[in-house]
């Protein structure tokens, strides 16, 4: 938790952002695992935390914009709680914390909002994900779940991005220590790949590390020697041969900042030349748009150079043909690279993407794509000084999606699928940065970039 005056600091913000009604923030309850008492890690709403700050469950926020006032709703803790729990803080302490005067148990916000809702008062509210916050908030309003996104308040939406896009100071120096985790985590999975180990022993090693730091992982780890899966979360294989291995995983610190990286590397310690090729073509486009990447420039345009780097490269090898800018024009690309090249990193691993993609990786003026591959671009937008960004290209070999292109010819004229079927049992590539965007450019994230280069690679996993 940062200081009182920064969470004072983005309510006002906030408050001047939007013209008048009450803005209604809630935080996340307790989820049960398999049966009520035995629950799930905590996890707070990431908007809760932003404005709000507490880490605990059961509470929620409400900013009142034309009195200008912030109300914390939620209930102190039982001797029964105590017992089992210890003593926690008070509502008043934690309130005073995060620079709010009045505290009042939670039901009191019904009253509030019926109330406001009678005086004829605009209610903002943000898209809910889970299903107690759902049921929650049409109690509240009187609206039925299925007509809730119809009340939603895209106002509030577009402020909250607003404000969460640019990284204070002190959210950087905590994603800072996030990726120096992250950089533990990549090292030490390098360092334990080798023939006839299980996936799983590295993924458990390299979670406890996250653990171990008095956090968690960001997201789900996927390791595997299965690559051309892009989210692979299987760890049941062994280990084997003439396979890489991709590991796509980050760490969130205690105070809910997260990192992401994806490093793939050979099983055998040392790449084949196969291997090296596709690699060295993934790592250009990485390292061109770091390059590219300043403030001014959208994102779906380092996209697409990114694209035509790895076009290119395949080219090279005999994989792709014909004219370079007709082809990722036409999405011939998309065949092995079909995701896009990075997203918005902060507080979540995919940073507000409970507020709706749309709204945080785009805007008026760009819109998102509908072709294949670049419409998974979740970031095209223009890059602005503080925004922290994954870069993330691939190369990717999966059977079924190429028999699919190949008996519809798509493409037809850009791929040469007899070089293609060479390739079937080679997985996949992808190298993920977290980059800063700054004043004239942008910078790598961490102290030290995790190995990289094919002979990092290869010396960290022979020391």
């Amino acid at each position: 938790m940062f200081k009182a005056e920064v969470y004072v600091e983005r309510r006002d913000k906030l408050r001047k952002l939007l013209h008048s009604g009450i803005i209604v923030i809630l935080g996340n309850n307790e989820s049960p695992m398999n049966y009520k008492s035995n629950t799930y890690k905590f996890r707070q709403d990431s908007n809760f935390l932003y404005f709000f700050g507490l880490d605990y469950p059961g509470y929620a926020g409400v900013i009142d914009i034309e009195e200008g006032t912030d109300c914390l709703y939620g209930d102190d803790v039982d001797i029964d709680d105590i017992i089992w729990m210890g003593p926690q803080p008070s509502m008043i302490e934690q309130a005073v914390g995060i620079g709010i005067k009045s505290v009042h148990p939670f039901k009191e916000i019904f009253s509030k909002l019926t109330a406001s809702i009678r005086r004829g008062r605009r209610i903002h509210f943000l898209p809910p994900y889970r299903a107690e916050n759902v049921l929650l908030l049409e109690s509240l309003l009187g609206v039925r779940n299925e007509q809730l996104a119809n009340y939603v308040s895209k106002d509030l939406i577009k402020a909250v991005a607003a404000l969460r896009s640019v990284k204070e100071k002190c959210e950087i120096e905590e994603i800072e220590h996030a990726c120096e985790i992250g950089y533990n985590m990549h090292v030490t999975a390098m360092k334990m790949c080798r023939p006839g180990v299980m996936e799983h022993d590295i993924a458990g090693f390299i979670e406890g590390i996250a653990l171990g730091a008095n956090g968690q992982v960001s997201f789900p780890v996927i390791l595997s020697q299965n690559a051309q899966t892009l989210h692979n979360h299987d760890h049941s294989q062994k280990l084997t041969r003439g396979r890489v291995m991709l590991t796509d995983a980050g760490a969130e610190t205690a105070s809910h900042y997260a990192s992401d990286f994806t490093r793939t590397i050979p099983v055998d310690g040392v790449f084949t030349q196969k291997q090296k090729d596709i690699y060295n073509i993934v790592l250009a486009a990485n390292n061109q748009a770091i390059k590219m990447a300043k403030p001014g420039i959208t994102y779906l345009s380092v996209h697409l150079e990114a694209a035509r780097i790895i076009a290119q490269g395949l080219s090279d090898l005999g994989l792709m043909k014909g004219d370079i800018e007709a082809a990722v024009k036409n999405g011939a690309h998309a065949l092995f690279f079909p995701h896009g090249l990075g997203h918005m990193m902060g507080m979540d691993v995919h940073d507000m993407e409970d507020l709706g993609e749309n709204y945080v990786g785009y805007d008026d003026e760009t819109q998102r794509s509908t072709q294949f591959g670049t419409a998974s671009l979740r970031m095209g937008r223009k890059l602005k000084q503080g925004f922290v960004i994954t870069v993330e290209p691939g190369i990717y070999f999966i059977p079924a999606l190429i028999e699919k292109w190949k008996s519809e010819k798509i493409n037809h004229s850009f791929i040469n699928f007899d070089k293609v079927s060479e390739y079937l049992d080679f997985g996949g590539v992808r190298l993920e940065d977290d980059i800063l965007i700054t004043e004239n450019g942008c910078r790598l994230l961490g102290k030290k970039r995790i190995p990289i280069t094919v002979e990092e690679v290869e010396a960290t996993m022979n020391e």
